[in-house]
């Protein structure tokens, strides 16, 4: 209506009209697997079998990949008044310092972590994500240590719920808000001194290994493998066993 008004008063108008300034909020997962929940009780079962059994149950997740150097972190530290730390304006990644690549281990009874840090590539034989790789370096382990090794994986879209998410990964994020990644010793340490109230300890090294792509697991590889699908979801749950067939180690 060529009114001339102020920013301030459309905010004003805003306001009584029942606006305010929001953020966006992750609600939205798609439609979940109609199986979700039982998998989650199928998991939870699994645990508490093998910890009544003495044995271990863990949880295994990547964290996020982190440029390192003097690049902003978020959150905020505490510091002398009027005195920021100083870090770079644009996130581009330093060739000669990489990323890194936490990968964790939490152990679900002791609550102790543990979280190797890679510096190569993010592939199968480091973090675990291609899944004919993946099965055939676990049957190698299983192979190494004569242990049968239980596999259960969330069903779609529920990684979130994974124990080392809330109870180990989130609590690092705390540790290290505000403060610039600058070296791998760095990010080294600030992992390894996270601690909680309840008791976590973590533990935490570089992984100097080298993990090259494109290395792939054939079908005469895949077909030594020592595998047994549960009864139910035999997709996401199986049981890896010791094999007698010889396999380079």
């Amino acid at each position: 209506m060529r009114h001339s008004v102020s920013h301030r008063l459309v905010a004003e108008l805003l306001n009584v009209s029942g606006y305010s300034l929001q953020a966006n909020r992750k609600t939205r997962e798609g439609p979940s697997h109609p199986d979700r929940d039982a998998q989650f009780c199928y998991i939870n079962d699994q645990v508490r079998r093998h910890h009544k059994n003495g044995q271990p149950a863990i949880s295994v997740d990547t964290k996020k990949k982190e440029l390192v150097g003097d690049f902003k972190n978020a959150g905020r530290e505490w510091r002398p008044k009027a005195d920021p730390e100083p870090v770079l304006v644009h996130d581009f990644l330093i060739p000669e310092q990489g990323k890194a690549i936490p990968y964790g281990v939490y152990d679900l009874k002791r609550n102790e972590g543990w979280v190797s840090v890679g510096i190569d590539q993010d592939t199968a034989s480091f973090a675990v994500t291609a899944i004919r790789r993946w099965k055939w370096e676990l049957q190698r382990f299983a192979n190494r240590t004569g242990l049968s090794i239980t596999v259960c994986h969330f069903s779609p879209g529920t990684s979130k719920w994974n124990k080392i998410e809330h109870r180990l990964f989130s609590y690092i994020a705390v540790n290290w808000r505000g403060k610039p990644l600058f070296s791998l010793a760095a990010i080294v340490s600030l992992i390894s001194s996270t601690t909680t109230q309840s008791g976590l300890r973590v533990r935490s090294e570089i992984d100097q290994g080298r993990y090259p792509k494109g290395i792939e697991i054939t079908d005469e590889q895949m077909a030594t493998l020592n595998l047994k699908p549960h009864l139910f979801h035999g997709d996401w749950n199986l049981l890896i066993r010791l094999t007698h067939l010889t396999q380079p180690a």
